[in-house]
């Protein structure tokens, strides 16, 4: 299916999109995220056609500090699975450009080892605002991406320090990428986010102090998961990811393995099923909340009633608390 050659009122019709996404047409992929990200409802009516056809990918989360080197980790980790034989997505979430309100970054700038190759699907989105380190349409875009077929796709957060832990409503296996010097270490433990990783890379680590933050790192996973009897304990894997060298690479092997080790573990546990239940379960109050934000803006829409809920929170008669159950009462009878 060449969508170039349609019209743009087929290339848009979501079954048509929604055929050639399943025979891995790219140019399908590109039309069908844009019009989720856009929050229309021909976006709506393509992820209903998606929906069986979707959950057979492995989906990976790659979350950590800005500068942490996740990029230039995904771009080896990539090449690894490749070299398996099997077929990458890679869903790249940028700042958002104050600008055009697309991403700042883009997929070309990190990501042109993989250009070229077929067996790569890379998109970036922007965060357009969003706080936790993804887009609001991420979990679309990630359904899309295994519909065309993908066995592996890859979610690179946006780096924002320490709201990185929306991951987990998208991720089966959560990679943290921590570097030494930066005190990584401890930010990780404050913030939490320890707690989400399910294999740890210490990036950087030919730079001076990584083997006392891999020591600390280890003993921290030790204690802290030890303690709890969990069944699966995360790897500290010492990486390079960006060297003069080909040789200086390295570490990426095993991270790649153990990915794939974790998710045996989920298989075999079947733990993966609770994953999928508690994804399914965040999609639905997503979808949830946007529909019912829909049906009150398109209630108030030309109401001028918008307006006066603001001036009477300003002029201090109301709150927005009161405002949104009046609001509700009336245009969802609840």
């Amino acid at each position: 299916m060449n969508l170039l050659a349609m019209p743009r009122k087929l290339a848009d019709n979501p079954k048509a999109l929604a055929d050639g996404l399943l025979l891995g047409d790219r140019r399908a992929a590109a039309r069908a995220i844009t019009l989720v990200e856009d929050g229309s409802q021909k976006g709506t009516e393509l992820m209903k056609l998606l929906y069986p056809h979707v959950g057979r990918s492995m989906v990976i989360g790659v979350t950590g500090a800005g500068g942490s080197g996740k990029s230039s980790l995904i771009n080896h980790i990539i090449r690894v699975f490749r070299s398996q034989g099997r077929r990458v997505g890679v869903v790249a979430v940028d700042p958002t450009s104050p600008f055009s309100g697309g991403a700042l970054l883009g997929d070309r700038l990190r990501f042109q080892t993989h250009s070229m190759d077929e067996g790569v699907y890379i998109r970036s989105m922007a965060s357009r605002g969003y706080l936790g380190g993804l887009a609001r349409a991420t979990t679309d875009v990630v359904r899309i991406i295994e519909a065309m077929g993908n066995d592996l796709v890859i979610v690179e957060t946006l780096g924002a320090g320490q709201d990185e832990i929306d991951i987990i409503h998208v991720a089966q296996t959560c990679v943290l990428v921590l570097t030494p010097g930066m005190g990584d270490d401890i930010q990780a433990m404050k913030a939490g986010i320890m707690e989400i990783a399910d294999l740890i890379a210490l990036n950087k680590a030919d730079l001076d102090g990584a083997e006392t933050c891999l020591r600390s790192l280890e003993a921290t996973v030790r204690y802290g998961f030890e303690e709890k009897e969990a069944a699966w304990i995360p790897r500290v894997i010492p990486t390079v990811a960006a060297g003069a060298r080909t040789d200086d690479v390295r570490g990426i092997e095993e991270v790649a393995e153990a990915i794939l080790a974790h998710q045996s573990y989920l298989r075999e546990s079947r733990t993966i099923h609770e994953i999928q239940a508690k994804r399914v379960e965040q999609e639905l109050g997503l979808v949830f909340r946007d529909e019912v934000q829909k049906a009150v803006f398109k209630g108030l829409k030309g109401t001028g009633k918008k307006r006066q809920y603001i001036r009477a929170i300003l002029e201090g008669r109301t709150d927005p608390y009161s405002v949104v159950e009046e609001v509700l009462r009336t245009f969802l009878r609840v």
